[in-house]
């Protein structure tokens, strides 16, 4: 059994995806192996909201070099939650618009 805290890692904060909180749309870094249905019920189980859709993309690795030392970027999963439109806004996220 998976817990909610496990399947949402951290909130996403980058220009863009600030920018889709005002249309109920927020990113969050999940879990790899977290399916769709997973991600949206430990949404609305942490923040007490409705959802009604979620897109995941799988982000890739990229080369990376710090002088003569080269590696790779981690892989990791985001998530772009989209809620009801009658469901109130994550509180969370508020002082960020």
């Amino acid at each position: 059994m998976k817990f909610a805290q496990d399947i949402i890692l951290k909130p996403v904060i980058t220009e863009k995806a600030t920018d889709g909180i005002s249309s109920k749309r927020y990113t969050f870094k999940v879990a790899t192996d977290a399916t769709k249905p997973e991600i949206a019920k430990a949404v609305e189980e942490l923040f007490g909201v409705k959802v009604a859709s979620v897109n995941t993309i799988n982000m890739k690795k990229k080369p990376k070099r710090l002088g003569y030392h080269a590696g790779y970027t981690a892989e990791w999963k985001k998530a772009i939650v989209t809620l009801d439109a009658s469901s109130k806004e994550i509180e969370f996220f508020n002082g960020m618009n």
